[in-house]
């Protein structure tokens, strides 16, 4: 698979050697070419796994064959519980000078949006004749939504995570292999996203025949960013139909964090130039007078500890490719990369493990180079503080993904956001406490609440008190070591050692 801006097959739709060049179009009258970004670079021996998925993708998705759109929709309400709320985040509105609201996606099956997509290829490698579904995970949200809807389906199923990523998100992998699927550590590189899905599509290559790659955003070769698209623009069609509901208008604004994009074009895409298949463009009469083109996107990328790039290490200590990157080609597409100046791939890293990849969709970086979408960064001291905010005044613990996004509310300009701004909760923060503990412990944040009760040493004396009294007292242990604890509390937690 080619990356960065080293020699490429150029198998772009549309292209002398593309096998359909009057098929359904994109941007400049080629399917999966967006401005500058897109297309299919990839090995020829995937071309045939490429062109049935296309296949496949217009006839069900598209074109609505055998009712597939109808069969999707009816399972995301009854298995995910669609449609998400709306709702109004009264402490936030009260901190800021316009009203927030909150477009509850942590609500939806598995806790992340994740589910709408996963779900929406699992079941279109069902209809595809399919038996076997891979897929690769970050943060594990998608794993897990992929494990899910593979168990729903009766589908066999193998997730790839980098080893890095497993120990930041041990939960996740549990929930994975609880829903029935292998979980495959990928230790090359620095074990994280970016060689999950290298090793990802290695296996799809050589499994083609009864395999299907549940890709986790709007990255990789054409069909994949668009089609990942349109099952999560559920959340943007929401966000327009709950907000005409809500207060008799469209959104001012709408934020999302961006990572591989996939969170941020699904709650951007009923704002943007095509409506898809929900019909033509909002009309200002019948939106409070704002028309879908006048909706501001921000996307909230994780600035990490730096915006910089140590080319000498390889490593960039952040994830915001749209605010930094250059032009490349990773995973099968061309978009904007975090590489050096020689076209070698960045390793990306924030506190978000969700967040860290090294390029974007392709989608995502034109929107960004025509002025539709905003891109800006938030970096891990700013992100933390967002998932404390979020936490202690809406009662809501978000991903840390999530986090940036809030956290960017404090630096924003009430005139540049208007008056009504829904921020896209992406996922719950249940997978990313010990890593919030973990940051939180190393930093003076004067919004983190208390953290002595977390103090090791104090842990590791009360575990050793409660091991003597086990080996005193025997069948008295738990009683004896129930006793401890509650003297190690009223001792200011120092344990006790009597």
């Amino acid at each position: 698979m080619s990356e960065g801006r080293g020699r490429e097959t150029d198998r772009r739709p549309g292209s002398r050697s593309d096998p359909n060049p009057d098929s359904a179009t994109e941007e400049d009258g080629r399917p999966g070419i967006y401005g500058e970004y897109g297309g299919q670079y990839v090995p020829e021996a995937l071309m045939p796994a490429i062109e049935e998925l296309t296949d496949a993708y217009e006839r069900y998705v598209l074109d609505n064959d055998e009712n597939f759109m109808d069969d999707f929709e009816a399972r995301i309400t009854d298995f995910g519980g669609r449609p998400t709320p709306l709702q109004h985040a009264a402490q936030l509105s009260d901190r800021y000078d316009f009203e927030v609201y909150l477009k509850r996606e942590d609500l939806l099956h598995g806790g992340a949006h994740k589910l709408n997509n996963a779900l929406g290829q699992c079941l279109l490698a069902k209809y595809m004749g399919k038996e076997r579904i891979v897929a690769e995970t970050g943060a594990g949200q998608h794993g897990t939504a992929t494990a899910m809807a593979a168990a729903h389906l009766g589908l066999d199923c193998e997730i790839y995570m980098g080893t890095r990523d497993i120990r930041r998100q041990r939960p996740n992998v549990f929930r994975i292999r609880l829903n029935g699927a292998q979980v495959n550590p990928v230790e090359a590189g620095r074990g994280t996203l970016k060689e999950a899905i290298s090793e990802t599509m290695r296996d799809w290559a050589t499994t083609v025949e009864d395999t299907h790659y549940v890709i986790g955003s709007v990255v990789g070769p054409h069909p994949f960013p668009a089609m990942v698209r349109d099952f999560q623009r559920v959340i943007a069609e929401e966000i327009r139909a709950q907000s005409i509901e809500t207060f008799d208008a469209l959104p001012s604004s709408v934020v999302a964090c961006a990572g591989g994009g996939s969170n941020t074009m699904g709650a951007f895409a009923a704002f943007t130039e095509e409506r898809g298949r929900t019909g033509e463009t909002g009309k200002a009469e019948e939106t409070g007078g704002r028309d879908d083109s006048e909706v501001g996107l921000f996307a909230i990328e994780a600035g990490g500890s730096s915006l910089s790039v140590d080319e000498d290490r390889g490593v960039a200590p952040n994830s915001a490719s749209l605010s930094t990157g250059s032009e490349g080609v990773l995973h099968g597409a061309r978009t904007k990369l975090l590489q050096d100046r020689d076209g070698q791939i960045m390793e990306s890293h924030s506190i978000s493990s969700g967040l860290d990849y090294a390029g974007v969709g392709p989608e995502l970086a034109a929107l960004v180079d025509s002025e539709r979408v905003r891109a800006l960064s938030v970096d891990d001291d700013r992100a933390l503080e967002g998932f404390h905010r979020l936490s202690q005044e809406e009662g809501i613990i978000p991903a840390l993904e999530t986090a940036h996004a809030i956290a960017w509310l404090d630096e924003t300009d009430p005139a540049e956001v208007g008056d009504r701004v829904v921020v896209n909760v992406s996922g719950r923060g249940d997978k990313d406490l010990e890593s919030a503990l973990e940051e939180t412990a190393k930093r003076d944040l004067d919004i983190a609440p208390e953290m002595d009760v977390f103090d090791v040493s104090a842990m590791a004396s009360g575990s050793e008190a409660d091991t003597s009294q086990e080996g005193t007292n025997g069948h008295d242990a738990d009683a004896n070591a129930s006793t401890g604890s509650e003297s190690s509390d009223s001792d200011g937690g120092e344990g006790n050692t009597r």
